[in-house]
């Protein structure tokens, strides 16, 4: 059963603007591109307020919080018709809020963050941003229009009190891009198991896709993603920090405070790291960072600038 969660609650969202910096792999459904094409009734019409985040732009799109509150729609296939509740209100409203929607499958690491963060069960999760603070409104089903009318009314009354007043121009929406090819069936159930929030599920999906192609780097990617968030799963920020501070020879120290750099966004922070240990070690420490550090390559993507400049200090270290 829905149970809406008042406007107003304060929670931590714990970096997930910053996963942005994660590489992503954002891959559309293939299903629902040829249901939009083919049936226009079977997926809710789009509202000129409303914009589809990935998680290269999902930081943009909070920083609009600062003018108009965000509702941030966390979807997964099947749950297409029970939107069309929020994109006719987000055009009813006519520009007072923007509506985010969140592919969890085509964004993993996107979803997953969200998902802890708000302490969710399943997907949709529907929560608001309001000067770049969140507000969880209701997860596991839609509601009823007039019962979503009367939670988005509420948040206005709280944006308002926050000076949050601004007024959106309608969005002129791109026309349609070609549908992606088919994600692999075993690649879906990894991002399912994603958006679900079972990291063992999902790892053990991404591993038997390697062992089908070890040439697929997708699969790659996405084991490498996953190894990253399960090792920091449950780790304090703080106290892998103070450790890695005290022992700065503890090359697993280092490990983990580069692996909860690279998921809050400091990529060049968590190459940094690495990189010294390669340059300043030898045998079994220097291999463990180079090898670390090549996997932290691959979840960020070959193609990143970044990368490309890590890359080449690694080789000036190695050589």
């Amino acid at each position: 059963m829905t149970q809406p969660t008042p406007p107003g609650a304060n929670l931590n969202l714990r970096g997930a603007v910053d996963l942005g910096a994660l590489a992503a792999r954002n891959t559309r459904r293939e299903e629902v591109a040829r249901r939009a094409a083919t049936d226009p009734a079977a997926v809710a019409p789009r509202s000129p307020y409303a914009v589809d985040v990935t998680e290269e732009t999902f930081a943009d799109v909070v920083q609009q919080s600062l003018e108009v509150p965000v509702v941030l729609d966390l979807w997964a296939e099947g749950y297409e018709t029970g939107a069309e509740a929020l994109q006719t209100l987000a055009t009813e409203l006519d520009g007072r809020i923007l509506l985010a929607r969140i592919d969890a499958q085509a964004n993993p690491s996107l979803a997953q963050s969200l998902v802890q963060s708000l302490q969710a069960q399943a997907v949709p999760i529907v929560a608001a941003v309001v000067k770049g603070q969140p507000i969880p409104l209701f997860t596991g089903s839609y509601p009823a229009l007039e019962e979503i009318r009367g939670v988005l009314e509420e948040l206005l009354r709280v944006a308002e009190a926050n000076g949050v007043t601004g007024r959106l121009a309608p969005i002129e929406q791109a026309a349609a891009e070609p549908a992606a090819p088919p994600v692999p069936p075993l690649q879906a159930e990894a991002q399912a198991a994603l958006a679900a929030g079972d990291l063992d599920a999902a790892a053990a999906a991404y591993q038997r896709a390697v062992a089908q192609d070890p040439r697929d780097p997708e699969a790659a990617a996405g084991l490498a993603r996953v190894g990253v968030l399960r090792r920091v799963q449950g780790v304090s920020l703080e106290e892998a920090r103070a450790a890695a501070a005290a022992a700065p020879d503890d090359v697993a120290a280092q490990v983990v405070v580069a692996d909860l750099d690279l998921v809050g966004g400091h990529v060049e922070d968590a190459f940094a790291r690495l990189l010294r240990i390669v340059s300043t070690t030898v045998g079994e420490d220097r291999d463990t960072a180079r090898t670390h550090l090549l996997e932290l390559f691959a979840v960020v993507g070959t193609d990143d600038p970044r990368v490309t400049t890590a890359r080449a200090a690694l080789s000036r270290a190695l050589f």
